[in-house]
């Protein structure tokens, strides 16, 4: 049994992700910034017991510090960090350069790339530290995006932030390796949560289908499983990897 903190796992991926990780048999703190009534739901749903809710907006730092610190008192320990929150693409972030105003372009990049990579960062120092500090092997995942290498031209925000996590998940891996924590990415394509029902009726619904060969989108389960794989012991020799998810829809060299 591991002790696992998921971000951002009120619903959507990091709800899936935390499902994978109890039905597998561990112990999941569930953390959430606003979302309680969907974090408790999330609770709720998770077979086993021992597990937490904990709250916090990571994008404070002295916030992502007491998350660490919570999650190692409430669970025990922390053996496995998942770096799922973040702020994505929606219409109310929409900053493309030639309709956004220089106080909202500001105000998103500012927003995205301190929760979408300063958050994670802060949090994986923690939860390194806590391992480094009880001499124990752990995995760390975080959750990118295809956007960072096709590009994000009215979220170029989000783009570089996910590419920046991706970037710093390698770092870490070497960093990290001679303590025996593994680092690894997930890179998904568009996937069919809650937050994106809308986009997936209609023609948008059509045009997302029709970019992957086999004519449909990602679903939370499918990056849940690989989170888990890459977490897991025998997915050590893996760190450093960023796992393309995206049913070929983008094929990168």
């Amino acid at each position: 049994m591991r002790q696992v903190l998921v971000t951002g796992a009120s619903r959507g991926i990091g709800r899936a992700v935390a499902l994978a990780f109890a039905e597998h048999g561990d112990r999941v703190a569930v953390h959430y910034a606003t979302r309680r009534d969907d974090a408790e739901e999330t609770l709720a749903r998770l077979p086993g017991t021992g597990h937490v809710l904990v709250a916090g907006d990571l994008s404070e730092p002295q916030e992502a510090q007491r998350i660490v610190e919570d999650t190692a008192a409430g669970l025990g320990g922390i053996d496995v960090l998942v770096n799922n929150a973040a702020v994505a693409p929606s219409a109310g972030t929409r900053h493309s350069v030639a309709d956004v105003s220089y106080a909202d372009w500001q105000r998103i990049w500012h927003r995205m790339i301190d929760l979408n990579l300063l958050g994670a960062a802060n949090l994986t120092y923690g939860v390194a530290r806590h391992l480094i500090g009880r001499g124990a092997p752990g995995s760390i995942v975080n959750i990118g995006s295809r956007g960072a290498f096709r590009g994000e031209p009215e979220f170029p925000a989000y783009g570089a932030s996910k590419a920046a996590l991706h970037a710093f998940g390698q770092s870490m891996a070497v960093a990290l390796a001679p303590h025996g924590i593994a680092v690894a990415s997930v890179a998904p394509g568009f996937v069919a949560t809650e937050r994106q029902a809308a986009a997936m009726t209609g023609e948008s619904g059509e045009a997302l289908r029709g970019q992957s060969p086999f004519g449909r989108v990602g679903t939370p389960e499918e990056v849940a499983a690989a989170v888990l794989y890459l977490a897991s012991p025998d997915a050590a020799w893996s760190s450093g990897t960023v796992l393309d998810l995206n049913g070929a829809s983008y094929l990168r060299t």
